[in-house]
């Protein structure tokens, strides 16, 4: 069997126990024998990778109320039942409250492996589905902090969920700040390899000595990481910062691996200084294998009004934190959020909306200074040429229907009275936005 699954033997009786232990052990299953119910249930629980074969008739706790002690820890666990002559209404009343099968004293010992083969089988499908599912559900909860409405950002999710399904390496480039680490977590996450190690690195973090160590080992304690992350995912985070020496031995590595490649390395370049690429960085060979599929990350000014939108989740969020209300955003500010060049992307957003919510938080200061203070610690001016002016009286106008629905719990009639508009109108807005009352109830 590709996977070893366990079969648990319960019964009171310990020639009973042996025989059919050693019987399916002999068949190639993994058994495990238990003298009572209670002592099975120590071990027994949610996703416990087998069956269980357990006689009806046992001093304590009978076979039955084992059953339902089992159906309420897990209704996908398949249960056998052992009985003796009389007690067949009983085992078919069993299979009506979740057991899988029963099997009559003395037993057929080519009917008991069957039904063992069987009951093993449909555990793992069980048990890979849910494992499935859990892996879909991280994925996509990753993949969902990739905020932003944006076509650059629409296209970089569908472009994550799509790569995640395959086994090429990745090579993911944009300036700092714009999220490329949640990026390789979110294409960790919605992939194949989601259950599977993820080990990350800075390759700029060591000298090179000791970065050889810590990759390629040896290493005096554990493995080294190209060893941990076997069959999972290995983040090179600053992969510019690889000597050529380094680059040769990752190089066979990734050669030594095959076609699919067992562990998917996703190269961060965080830096490739001005007007060099990461072909220039990088020897030919390893770059065209890093580069199966490649992600630039858009940097924030070129996101538009997702500017606003992360700014309002990261001031509600720090709002929540420190036990406050979240700043009020006028139509000056928004214009001057989206004029921003932002040079540390989402990364400084997010400083700044948690500075938002603390000035806030004493009541005075204005976003508006924060900025300008950001100017003078980033030595960028903090404002770039202005957009039409509809565009931000657009985006401000969105933020402020999205926020105040938000605080009103999608109530219409709350939000029509703080906004000061009639249905109608505010009908016709939240369509022209894309906005719908059922995101906010």
């Amino acid at each position: 069997m590709a996977r070893m699954m366990k079969v648990a033997i319960v019964d009171d009786e310990e020639d009973i126990r042996q025989s059919i232990g050693q019987w399916l052990a002999l068949s190639g299953f993994d058994t495990e024998t238990f003298c009572s119910a209670e002592e099975a249930l120590k071990v027994i629980g949610t996703d416990w990778p087998g069956v269980v074969i357990s006689d009806i008739r046992m001093p304590g706790m009978d076979g039955m109320t084992f059953l339902k002690r089992l159906m309420g820890l897990d209704s996908g666990l398949p249960v056998i039942m052992i009985t003796g002559h009389g007690d067949v209404p009983m085992a078919v009343e069993a299979m009506r409250l979740g057991a899988m099968d029963f099997m009559e004293k003395p037993f057929n010992p080519d009917r008991m492996t069957e039904l063992a083969k069987r009951a093993t089988q449909m555990r793992r499908m069980t048990l890979d589905a849910r494992a499935l599912r859990r892996d879909l559900a991280e994925g996509s909860a990753v993949v969902g902090k990739l905020i932003g409405v944006s076509p650059s950002m629409e296209r970089l999710r569908e472009d994550v969920l799509d790569i995640a399904q395959s086994d090429g390496h990745v090579l993911i480039d944009g300036e700092t700040g714009t999220g490329k680490t949640l990026v390789a977590h979110a294409l960790h996450a919605a992939g194949t390899r989601a259950g599977k190690k993820f080990v990350t690195i800075s390759c700029a973090a060591y000298t090179e000595e000791a970065l050889a160590e810590k990759l390629f080992g040896p290493v005096a304690e554990g493995l080294p990481l190209v060893e941990e992350a076997r069959g999972g995912t290995l983040v090179l985070e600053d992969i510019e910062a690889l000597s050529t020496g380094l680059q040769a031995r990752l190089l066979t590595v990734l050669n030594e691996q095959g076609t699919p490649a067992e562990t998917r390395v996703v190269a961060i370049c965080n830096a490739h200084g001005e007007g060099r690429t990461l072909e220039d960085v990088l020897r030919p060979d390893l770059f065209f294998r890093l580069a199966a599929h490649k992600l630039t990350l858009p940097p924030l000014r070129a996101r538009g009004e997702d500017v606003l939108t992360l700014f309002t989740r990261m001031t509600e969020a720090f709002a929540d934190d420190y036990g406050c209300e979240p700043p009020e955003v006028s139509a000056q500010e928004a214009a001057q959020l989206l004029q921003a060049p932002w040079p540390g992307n989402v990364r400084q957003l997010i400083n700044v909306a948690e500075r938002a919510v603390l000035q806030a938080r004493r009541g005075s200061g204005s976003i508006a200074s924060l900025l300008m203070a950001e100017t003078d610690e980033a030595g960028t001016a903090m404002t770039t040429e202005g957009k039409p002016l509809k565009e931000y009286v657009e985006s401000f106008e969105k933020m402020l229907i999205d926020n105040t629905m938000r605080r009103h719990k999608g109530s219409i009639s709350a939000v029509m009275e703080e906004l000061c508009l009639p249905r109608r109108t505010l009908n016709e807005k939240m369509a022209k936005y894309g906005l719908s009352r059922g995101d906010y109830t």
